[in-house]
């Protein structure tokens, strides 16, 4: 039996908030196509109260931002790049160009070709995501984007340095810095001064999800994204410090950021939701944190791990870390989440910030359809065909004549023909579907 001993508020209140979110993103998007750098530098000084002479920073801006980082933030900030990087290219590696002989003188193959222009946008109004410029400018280098651009908003009036220097040393050919809907926007739609991107990808608030949710079909985007969720799948194998500190680690993140405790063990359940109201009392961010948990916070106690995991999979979870006694069971069983954290020595900090995958993850239930960022999210697979003997071209075109037909396309059925006739000698009135050849008269 599945017992919630804490949920979050209901769905239509959810709801309501997306609603005032769709109505601004519309009408901000609406501005910029009308009035391009104008309804760009208007937006930016009314939400951001920023609006320099040009919002691209150039060589010389980028550098004296760079000067101010320390040689230990430089250090840092390489080696989390380092781990990005080499995961990427591992992934990159497996994808590979293919090329076979279907039939007698039937080639069929495909190739991996990256997207060529791409707008990353990294988060950084309220913190500074510096690791969001890792995830999507390095990933996105790796796959062979000829042109990277990179927006993020102003931090506290300025551009942040470690933000610029993560987009720069991960290869953005464009740096700006812009927030929100007038960046998602100037990126995709284009301006007199900006030229538009063929992708939008990295994670941002509602306004910036909402924008490449209106925005997707005219440009690709890498998913959906809502508020950053987190869910911890434990036993009594841990202990309520480790449960609390990994729920609360991602609930500050914003007000509204779902944070799940799923457990087979009541006293888990109950001693961690007294450890969280002990480290609401502490924790630097708990303004922010406290409210989350408070609206979007839930606990769940199931009977069995079979609960367990119907419950987890039912959720999707963004972030999934998972503290049993058969963590590994879990992997094998788990099939809807958007990343798994297995075992205590792990978390999704390291994750987030350091150890190498991705954090740009599906969230609102979008891992059951779609994984999330990685390297293979800026490359696009086309196929291609080549036909090499006139016998080849014969054989293939008469199954395909007959095909046409069963479906009523005549015309199409008129480009397999004219191959059966050219390069088969076959006679086949025009529009008329080709016969098989009876074998016993060759």
């Amino acid at each position: 039996m599945i017992n919630y001993l804490k949920k979050s508020i209901a769905e239509d209140e959810k709801a309501l908030e997306k609603n005032n979110v769709k109505e601004i993103v519309a009408d901000g998007l609406r501005q910029i196509e009308e009035h391009g750098d104008n309804a760009v530098r208007e937006m930016s000084d009314r939400f951001d109260n920023y609006s320099p002479a040009d919002f691209r920073l150039t060589q010389a801006d980028i550098d004296a931002l760079m000067a101010t980082l320390s040689a230990q933030e430089l250090t840092d900030l390489k080696f989390a790049q380092a781990q990005v990087r080499n995961f990427a290219l591992a992934q990159r590696a497996s994808m590979t160009d293919i090329e076979v002989e279907t039939l007698p003188g039937v080639v069929l193959g495909h190739k991996n070709i990256p997207v060529q222009s791409v707008g990353c946008y990294v988060p950084g109004g309220k913190f500074p995501m510096v690791a969001s410029a890792h995830m999507s400018v390095v990933t996105a280098n790796v796959a062979g984007v000829p042109r990277i651009v990179a927006m993020t908003p102003p931090f506290n009036g300025k551009p942040n340095a470690a933000v610029i220097t993560a987009m720069h040393l991960g290869g953005a050919h464009e740096i700006y810095v812009l927030g929100g809907i007038q960046a998602v926007g100037a990126m995709a739609l284009g301006t007199e001064s900006i030229k538009p991107v063929h992708m939008l990808v990295g994670p941002g608030n509602a306004y910036v999800a909402e924008a490449k949710r209106q925005l997707y079909g005219r440009v690709g985007i890498d998913l959906f994204a809502g508020p950053t969720e987190t869910m911890v799948i434990a036993d009594d194998t841990v202990d309520a410090e480790l449960c609390a500190t990994d729920l609360l680690g991602q609930a500050e993140h914003g007000y509204n950021s779902p944070a799940v405790l799923i457990t087979n063990s009541r006293q888990l359940a109950v001693d961690t939701m007294a450890e969280i109201e002990r480290l609401l009392q502490i924790l630097p961010t708990a303004e922010t944190a406290s409210i989350s948990w408070r609206d979007y916070g839930e606990v769940i106690v199931c009977d069995t791990y079979e609960e367990m995991l119907d419950i987890a999979n039912e959720i999707s979870s963004e972030h999934v870390q998972v503290m049993t006694d058969r963590d590994d069971w879990f992997l094998e069983h788990m099939h809807s989440y958007g990343a798994l954290f297995l075992g205590p020595r792990t978390n999704v900090a390291n994750g987030d910030k350091v150890i190498g995958t991705n954090h740009t993850l599906p969230t609102e239930k979008a891992g059951r359809y779609t994984g999330g960022l990685w390297v293979g999210k800026f490359l696009k697979t086309h196929t291609y065909q080549k036909v090499l003997t006139d016998e080849a071209a014969a054989n293939i075109a008469e199954y395909g004549s007959r095909l046409c037909i069963l479906e009523g396309f005549v015309g199409h059925a008129e480009q397999c023909n004219v191959r059966a006739r050219r390069y088969g000698g076959r006679n086949i009135p025009y529009g008329e579907a080709a016969q098989p050849i009876d074998k016993a008269d060759l």
